[in-house]
């Protein structure tokens, strides 16, 4: 056989076995088109109906979803997990072969439309984080090896902790303040979870915001939507826009576009009402939950913000991974604290229990919802009850201490702790060997 010959001999292969899986394909029953444009994006409505600071959302970013899911799987997680009532019907007309969404308030909005995948056809959409099935094999005893996560420190504390309404006082004790304590447990934690192998990055690392906005330039944004237009009333619905929703955006931009984590882990002390800050109503009780993301409301899904990133969520697939990783890490710290599961009300409009587990409850958050990869959200303890005050107002210290009666750990540290242990746990179980 001549040289050439030789040479043309597995190009013939290589173009025949490349003609028989094209006419393999071609033999797939291909879904019927749905009428209209795909994913068609209007200029916003006037109508438009945005979240306060929202942005108008950029609909042909869900292209990369188009034939990624299956319509048994898209009813199913958009109907246990991500709405609690019927509105999304007026929103989202669930046909055989896709998905009619509106992308504004209005009638006349200009529709998308996501094609859904025939049942063991589903094709894979790109993201930039990875789940735990997808990391490579972690080298021996480090099982978190090369996986990216930012520690989500809540609040600002400081200066700012009276504020954002997350400060209180009692007697002549040094201030709670939530912020602080956060970020106290995210520097805790961090080389804990480094020293498992993984790539830890702090949202933010000190009690200062990360928003250039303040309160006196959210004033006019205060107005627009205010009840009342006291002073008093304005200056107070201006702070709130600055801590609850400017800085969480802004972390949103930094955690999505410089950290790109696989994972973000909202760092949290929970409460219940205090009334006077300085005279705060104490509590006999603590309690633990997690939050992951979903459980949209009637008025939630009806904000075109919202409904677009309720669908990110949905198609991305966080719930799946914040499901799996956040019972491993609710059941390690409820063993290593011994908190009983918090419950919301039977009927709760709000929020959804997650696949039955007593610590897991879906809830529609602005940082579980703008992070683009899976949060835990962490929600222990009650900083103003008689358990856990005194564990407070003893700071962090090594060991074990006699507090009310009990032998216990620093309370900071137990947190720590049973975080990252939670968390070695699901990686060491689940991660490809």
């Amino acid at each position: 056989m001549s040289p050439n010959l030789q040479r043309s001999v597995p190009l013939l292969v290589i173009l025949g076995l490349a003609a028989f899986a094209l006419f393999l394909r071609s033999r797939q029953p291909a879904p019927p088109p749905l009428p209209g444009p795909v994913g068609t994006s209007p200029v916003p409505s006037p109508g438009e109906s945005l979240s306060a600071l929202g942005e108008s959302p950029d609909w042909p970013q869900l292209n990369v979803y188009q034939n990624t899911i299956t319509r048994k799987e898209f009813e199913r997680l958009l109907t246990t997990v991500f709405v609690t009532g019927g509105a999304w019907r007026g929103f989202i007309d669930i046909q055989e072969n896709g998905a009619r969404i509106a992308t504004g308030s209005g009638p006349d909005s200009t529709p998308f439309h996501l094609r859904f995948a025939p049942p063991d056809l589903e094709e894979k959409a790109p993201r930039g984080w990875r789940n735990t099935a997808e990391l490579p094999p972690a080298r021996a005893g480090m099982p978190l090896d090369g996986l990216k996560i930012a520690i989500d420190p809540g609040h600002i504390g400081g200066a700012w902790a009276q504020l954002e309404e997350r400060w209180l006082k009692v007697g002549d004790q040094p201030p709670v303040c939530e912020g602080d304590m956060t970020l106290h447990v995210a520097k805790l934690l961090k080389p804990k979870l480094e020293a498992l192998g993984a790539a830890v990055s702090l949202v933010r690392d000190k009690p200062e915001p990360l928003t250039p906005l303040r309160p006196e330039s959210l004033v006019a944004e205060a107005r627009s939507t205010a009840s009342e237009d006291s002073p008093q009333a304005l200056q107070k619905l201006a702070e709130r826009l600055f801590y609850r929703t400017a800085e969480i955006r802004a972390r949103a931009r930094h955690v999505n576009q410089t950290l790109k984590p696989d994972l973000v882990l909202c760092l949290h002390f929970n409460a219940d009402p205090w009334g006077d800050p300085q005279n705060p109503e104490l509590v006999e009780r603590s309690h633990l939950h997690l939050l992951l993301n979903g459980a949209y409301t009637d008025e939630e899904v009806a904000l075109a913000d919202q409904r677009f990133a309720l669908l990110q969520k949905l198609l991305s697939r966080t719930h799946a991974e914040e499901a799996r990783i956040g019972a491993s890490v609710a059941n390690t710290f409820a063993e290593k604290s011994g908190l009983p599961p918090f419950l919301y009300p039977p009927g709760a409009k709000n929020a959804l229990q997650v696949d039955g587990h007593p610590y897991l409850w879906a809830r529609n958050l602005l940082a579980n919802r703008l992070y683009d990869c899976p949060v835990i959200f962490m929600e222990p303890y009650v900083m103003n009850s008689t358990i856990d005050l005194p564990r407070i107002q003893a700071g962090d210290y090594e060991g074990l201490r006699k507090i009310e009666g009990r032998m216990v750990p620093s309370i900071f540290r137990e947190y720590a702790d049973g975080l990252a242990e939670g968390l070695k746990r699901h990686y060491e179980n689940h991660r490809p060997r």
